[in-house]
């Protein structure tokens, strides 16, 4: 088939991305650069002038904080521990197949559900976690866990990470499918033991599909609105403010379209790095 063929089958393709992703795009870049207001006029041309006010803006930089601590806190643990389970549930237990249909529970699970659980969970008056920490002993009085700027992101965390976690998990087993049983054997036989035999038979393998499960963490943490809109739309004073409801809230609360649209195309470029190092990866693939 002619490359003019080729095109002509890809073109219904290529006009619809166009159309739904294309147009949107470039149209929100054009605002970017002006001062238009949501439901107004479409403004008047500023320049760079959203962007250097919005470098300028602590309330930017705050949620730029919040969300570059929110994607390190959670992706890094989520690692770890979808890791450890992986191996886990690579082993012979009794059982292993009922294990592995739970851990599909909670990934599969809707964001909101999920953010509505955990703040039953967290309640103040009738929490199970201050009602279990009071048992314990760890604690003497019921704490305000989404009502105190110390803990909400944290809280917010260990939600996320309860719901994400078992997608690492899912990929780290679908990688360990590969490694091959004769190098496990011949590892065994040779004396080494379970650190030894990971560090240079298992992690080699799984490091590729380990790679790509962090960005693709990265890239969702850093969209991250939902959760966090559930359970505390971004208070205390801020505390778990992100970019995504920053640009939400200056768009359609405050109704600043061009500032809004400004701080989107900030978040695209920070998605966009994340981007470039998942098409890295998938560049340094061993070939077969």
């Amino acid at each position: 088939m002619t490359f003019r063929g080729r095109l002509l089958l890809v073109l219904p393709l290529l006009v619809v991305l166009a159309a739904v992703i294309g147009w949107p795009l470039l149209d929100t870049v054009w605002l970017s650069f002006t001062d238009a207001q949501l439901g107004g006029a479409s403004g008047n041309f500023v320049g760079i002038d959203n962007y250097i006010r919005a470098f300028r803006s602590p309330g930017f930089l705050k949620a730029l904080g919040v969300t570059t601590l929110f994607t390190v806190l959670t992706v890094s643990i989520e690692m770890v521990l979808g890791l450890c389970v992986g191996l886990l549930l690579d082993m012979p237990l009794k059982g292993r197949a009922f294990f592995r249909f739970l851990l599909i529970v909670p990934w599969a699970l809707p964001t909101v559900v999920n953010a509505m659980a955990w703040r039953v969970i967290y309640n103040p008056d009738f929490g199970a976690l201050n009602a279990l920490l009071l048992q314990l002993g760890f604690i003497d009085q019921y704490q305000s866990w989404l009502g105190s700027p110390a803990t909400a992101l944290f809280a917010i965390g260990a939600a996320d990470i309860w719901k994400t976690f078992s997608l690492v998990a899912l990929i780290t087993l679908a990688g360990l499918q590969s490694v091959p049983k004769d190098l496990r054997e011949a590892a065994t036989i040779d004396g080494a033991g379970f650190l030894a035999r990971f560090r240079a038979v298992t992690l080699p393998v799984i490091l590729l599909p380990l790679s790509i499960a962090a960005v693709l963490r990265m890239i969702e943490a850093v969209k991250v609105f939902d959760i966090i809109w559930v359970m505390t739309r971004g208070g205390p004073v801020d505390s778990t403010k992100s970019l995504s409801i920053l640009i939400y809230q200056e768009a359609f609360s405050f109704r600043h379209a061009g500032y809004g649209a400004s701080l989107a195309m900030l978040s695209v470029a920070l998605s966009l790095v994340l981007i470039a190092s998942y098409t890295r990866v998938l560049r340094n693939q061993p070939r077969a």
